[in-house]
């Protein structure tokens, strides 16, 4: 099971001191993350990663598809592989409808045929075999439609990236959309992931998504979920932290009825404190919604504890089949202490 570090939404902290990073290199973390909203671009801070490292690998996670035209998306993969030398990961997600329409302005409309075509044009864009044509229900190239000059042509993309094939990770939660990044997609991106509790979630979505792939695809898939790591002897301060995080996404990440987060927590399980905390959210009182979710729903979807609490935890990670594991802190103890008893 190899390790990466999630940045989280940057902040430019970096920019003056880069010390976690050099840190990750000589650990031998097998990669770096960064993540986008409504803030800092995920993209740009690769680059300058990129420039002051040389063998961690660099990846978006995520880059929001609404964002970023196909070829806009292949045009940042392949300048950021070139940069790297070979070593970006491009993750790529949705993000959700607030987000989507509220700030990139461009209808949510429907993900999983948005997310098929999307993945199919970066194929086609990054292998350059020929000018790249598709004609689907959410895009087209050349464009056709209202307002076309009727003087677009295909292109082939001038660049080639360095990777035969850079890797597309895919962040889904729904069981449609992980049944589809199985199929069409290197990766996994989850959050809030139970290592006990996913094969029952999820078990059926990924077989569905294999095997409509074929050519043993389960065996060359990286799952990379995204963990909150915490080496403390303290275990409540560690879930005080995880808290907010997590009262956040289900409670104030969608509307009622329509936030995928809150949906996964009802999924594990805790369908009357997913209510109490979404209820609690919406109605301003964000600091009852914190206190709100259950200690045991932290523990599920978190790696906290001593030293050795973590060791024996990182057995049921690896034998869910994580390929990567995501880790989300800035603790420099505990990001030690992970590489360590990992081995």
């Amino acid at each position: 099971m190899k390790l990466g570090l999630s940045l989280g939404y940057f902040t430019g902290n970096l920019a003056d001191d880069f010390t976690l990073i050099d840190e990750l290199e000589s650990l031998g973390f097998d990669s770096v993350w960064t993540a986008e909203a409504y803030g800092l671009d995920a993209a740009t801070p690769l680059g300058f990663i990129a420039a002051r490292t040389s063998r961690i690998k660099i990846g978006s996670g995520i880059l929001q598809m609404p964002a970023r035209t196909p070829a806009m998306t292949a045009m940042t993969a392949v300048t950021l592989d070139k940069l790297s030398g070979g070593r970006f990961l491009l993750g790529l997600g949705l993000s959700g409808p607030q987000v989507v329409e509220g700030w990139h302005g461009v209808p949510y409309g429907k993900p999983i045929g948005k997310t098929r075509e999307y993945v199919s044009i970066l194929r086609k864009i990054f292998a350059r075999d020929e000018p790249v044509t598709h004609e689907g229900a959410h895009y087209q190239l050349p464009y056709t439609g209202d307002g076309a000059s009727g003087l677009g042509k295909p292109l082939k993309m001038i660049d080639k990236p360095i990777q035969e094939e850079i890797p597309i990770y895919v962040a889904a939660i729904g069981p449609k959309n992980v049944a589809l990044t199985a199929e069409i997609a290197d990766g996994w991106l989850p959050i809030f992931f139970s290592p006990e509790r996913f094969r029952d979630i999820w078990g059926d979505s990924l077989d569905t998504g294999f095997a409509a792939a074929g050519d043993g695809k389960a065996d060359r898939f990286d799952i990379a979920p995204s963990v909150f790591a915490q080496v403390t002897s303290d275990l409540d301060v560690a879930r005080m932290q995880a808290k907010p995080m997590l009262a956040l996404y289900i409670g104030g990440m969608g509307a009622k009825g329509r936030n995928f987060y809150n949906d996964l927590a009802c999924r594990y399980g805790y369908e009357e404190a997913a209510t109490t905390v979404q209820d609690l959210y919406l109605a301003g009182k964000k600091r009852e919604a914190t206190m709100a979710v259950p200690d045991e729903l932290v523990d599920d979807v978190s790696l906290i504890g001593s030293k050795e609490q973590i060791a024996d935890r990182l057995a049921a990670w690896r034998e869910a089949g994580v390929g990567t594991l995501i880790l989300n802190t800035m603790d420099l103890a505990t990001i030690r202490t992970v590489a360590e008893v990992a081995g």
